[in-house]
């Protein structure tokens, strides 16, 4: 979420500084959205071999593209009136964007947010299956060796995990509508 929101507001018409920027911005967002997670994995796992760093990094770099490209067309609808008036009030452009832009798409921010949190708690099992850590490669481990028992309670892990993180979900989103 750190390097998605920079590039959110980069690559929205109306909080790029710079028209040469958003085609940068908007280059980054394609460039992240058009390679899935698992290719993300393989590729990092080659590179920095298995492990939770490979998993953590193929995550990341999807959900530059996702949240940002969810967040700059949130950006691009706010309504322009509330930011013709704290600007005309004189302040920064940084006020602007406190006082008149952030409060319009944090709705918006917080629904990606836990929307993507979910999506990546789903993709990280799968991730572990090619080697980039996490429960997934215990459930690959258990599955080469025919640990039945061990299969069993992962995927009543998983099974817990992703209850867990649809309740979390909804509360939010809940207390956001």
């Amino acid at each position: 979420m750190a390097l998605a929101v920079p590039v959110a507001f980069l690559a929205a018409r109306n909080t790029t500084p710079s028209p040469l920027l958003r085609p940068l911005a908007l280059l980054i967002i394609v460039s992240s959205r058009s390679i899935d997670s698992l290719i993300w994995a393989l590729l990092l796992v080659v590179f920095l071999g298995p492990g939770l760093l490979a998993g953590i990094l193929a995550i990341a770099l999807r959900s530059i593209g996702f949240i940002a490209k969810l967040l700059y067309e949130a950006i691009e609808e706010i309504d322009p009136r509330q930011v013709e008036a704290i600007e005309a009030t004189g302040a920064s452009r940084w006020q602007v964007m406190a006082w008149g832009i952030v409060p319009q798409i944090m709705p918006a921010f917080a629904g990606i947010g836990v929307f993507r949190w979910d999506i990546n708690i789903r993709e990280s099992t799968v991730l572990g299956l090619v080697g980039a850590g996490g429960i997934g490669l215990e459930l690959n481990a258990s599955l080469n060796v025919l640990a039945w028992s061990n299969v069993s309670v992962i995927f009543i892990a998983i099974l817990g995990t992703v209850v867990a993180s649809e309740w979390v979900s909804a509360k939010v989103r809940h207390a956001i509508i």
